[in-house]
């Protein structure tokens, strides 16, 4: 894909990874950019500094857990700004917790962020891409939608439903001229993981190189775009030895599994 004179929609664009492919999108020549948050202080910020490479920019400060605002802002925005050729569903929350210890309400936000704000947001896009038979939507899954690891259950569900999710639209969209890709980055050193406890032998990439090996992707026109080198090991080593990389993950796990016993 050609990214230069076109229009994008970013999710969860005022940190971390969304932010860094706004900003990737922006220096790769898109003419527009809609980025979504919640953060309405936050996405201006970041809109500040876009504008300043010359890209005109679009706030819109929306909740995904809100589908009827979610539709509504959107429909207004395809109609204010015209259509949009690309959208990138990234956002999404992550709470780390033993499953014996973990929060309902934890629970029901990954799972409403993650799944449910992107399935709106996709929804309202897609019918539209169809309409005009061009688009690419890219679902931001994770090397944990490849992969689970303990202490992260409820988002490694959520990130193995986004690559089910993105292969079955992939099929029934192709029709309509709309690719359907999958960006599986590895742990990734942004807001949303500091307060995590690291897994051991587990080195962060950083927001810009996911948003760089995207965009190397989109032009190469990937249906699936791994990012980092643990990531095309890990999923190497679950072909082929599958209990062997339990057994590591096991070892590198933050939370002691003595401690989970006591629930048992």
């Amino acid at each position: 894909m050609n990214i230069q004179g076109k229009t994008a929609l970013v999710t969860g664009a005022s940190r971390g990874i969304g932010r860094a492919i706004a900003f990737e999108l922006a220096q790769q020549g898109a003419k527009r950019l809609l980025l979504l948050a919640r953060d309405a202080v936050r996405l201006a910020e970041v809109a500040r500094e876009i504008e300043a490479l010359g890209v005109e920019v679009v706030i819109l400060a929306l909740d995904l857990t809100q589908s009827v605002e979610v539709n509504i802002g959107l429909a207004r925005a395809w109609r204010d700004y015209g259509p949009i050729h690309l959208l990138i569903n990234c956002a999404g929350v992550a709470h780390q917790a033993s499953f014996l210890q973990s929060q309902l309400s934890q629970v029901y936000q990954e799972i409403n962020v993650n799944l449910i704000g992107m399935y709106t947001v996709t929804r309202c896009i897609a019918r539209r891409m169809a309409a005009q038979r061009e688009g690419r939507i890219v679902n931001v899954s994770s090397l944990m939608g490849k992969v689970a690891a303990p202490t992260m259950a409820t988002y490694s569900a959520t990130k193995f439903a986004i690559l089910g999710f993105t292969q079955s639209l992939r099929g029934e969209l192709a029709a309509y001229n709309i690719r359907v890709i999958a960006l599986l980055p590895s742990l990734t050193d942004t807001d949303m993981v500091q307060e995590f406890q690291r897994f051991q032998w587990v080195v962060p990439i950083t927001p810009k190189k996911v948003a760089q090996v995207l965009v190397a992707g989109l032009h190469e026109e990937s249906s699936e775009i791994l990012v980092g080198w643990q990531s095309h090991l890990a999923v190497w080593c679950n072909r082929i030895a599958p209990r062997l990389l339990e057994r590591i993950l096991l070892m590198a796990t933050p939370m002691s599994i003595d401690r989970q016993k006591h629930y048992l």
